[in-house]
């Protein structure tokens, strides 16, 4: 992706932009004003991308990374690998990680395969100060065009929610869909923005009913649609993937669940939800609120009380999620719209 500087974290940016000399990189004053980012009401965002990103990159960003990654996890704890369901066999050579955030998922992959290289890619660096010898974390925008070398055995994404708009969408299936090696696979885990209640614990008033579609009224007007969880099928066959397959979940908010493996999950879930709330809403509710664009404080006092009923233990609060995995097909295999794949 020639367009956007690919960085390396483990580049010591925080030492070289102190000084001020004739030799200083225009690289280096670029790496530093990405590491301090943009800060807008308390929250640090990228400014890598032009375009304004809807998740913060800071501290509590980050905590919310990492208990996502670990939620994810627990749901896949009775299989062999929980990291992904795509059959890459054994020894895959290259992976890529598209919005890796704290690049858990990417440091677990390549603890797991020493062998293969596996990328990390997002628009702010992670605060990594160690990774495995084989994984590269680079800071750079993948709507502009992809420039690795190596075709992917995998290509990953999990939890990106109203990253892009639609032909936003079209252009990272379409680029993955070119930077896979015939036979390479994409996997996306994504979840739902509304908060669910199947029994009469929840009342009818309750403010929780009103954060799915207050958040996707808000996506809409942004251009950035919410429902990533029900288009990337879609999407990705129209970039011309086959052998679909997926699995839904039920991610419990808090640890009423009955079973265990649910209740382990519903705990980290409520904590992904407590940590991550403001970053989801603040952005969009400041900037595309309805009947107007909401103050901090207007947020601040919605958070609050969602937060409340969150916390209430008789509430008996899920969210819906699903992961799709898909292949790139074989040269002389047919694509959806019956396009033959040429040989690479």
């Amino acid at each position: 992706m020639a367009k956007s500087p690919q960085i390396a974290v483990d580049t010591d940016v925080y030492l070289t932009a102190n000084y001020g000399d004739d030799w200083q990189s225009e690289t280096t004053s670029i790496t530093s004003s990405i590491y301090h980012g943009l800060i807008e009401n308390g929250r640090r965002y990228q400014t890598l991308s032009d375009r304004e990103y809807l998740i913060p990159s800071d501290d509590q960003a980050f905590e919310s990374y990492e208990a996502g990654h670990l939620l994810a996890l627990i749901s896949e704890t009775d299989e062999e690998n929980p990291l992904f369901r795509a059959p890459v066999g054994k020894n895959p050579k290259h992976i890529l990680d598209i919005g890796t955030g704290k690049a858990d998922w990417a440091i677990d992959v390549a603890d797991m395969f020493p062998s293969a290289t596996v990328r990390g890619v997002d628009l702010f660096p992670p605060p990594v100060t160690w990774m495995p010898p084989n994984c590269i974390l680079e800071v750079d925008n993948v709507l502009e065009e992809w420039t690795w070398k190596d075709a992917h055995d995998l290509i990953h994404m999990r939890i990106m929610i109203g990253s892009f708009d639609a032909a936003g969408w079209d252009h990272v299936y379409r680029s993955a869909f070119e930077n896979l090696r015939p036979g390479g696979w994409i996997e996306q885990l994504e979840g739902c923005p509304y908060i669910l209640c199947d029994d009469d614990s929840l009342p009818a008033d309750s403010i929780l009913r009103s954060w799915g579609p207050t958040m996707s009224g808000c996506g809409a007007r942004a251009g950035l649609a919410l429902d990533t969880i029900d288009t990337m099928c879609g999407a990705m066959e129209k970039a011309g993937f086959v052998d679909f397959q997926e699995k839904p979940y039920l991610w419990p908010i808090g640890p009423w669940a009955r079973d265990q493996k649910l209740k382990e999950a519903g705990v980290i879930n409520y904590h992904h939800w407590l940590s991550g709330m403001e970053g989801w809403c603040m952005w969009l509710l400041t900037h595309f609120g309805a009947p107007h664009p909401w103050s901090k404080d207007e947020v601040t006092v919605y958070l609050a009380k969602v937060r409340s009923e969150i916390k209430n233990p008789r509430y008996h609060l899920y969210q819906k999620a699903r992961r799709v995995w898909a292949r790139k097909p074989f040269p002389g295999e047919l694509t959806p719209d019956r396009t033959p794949i040429k040989e690479a």
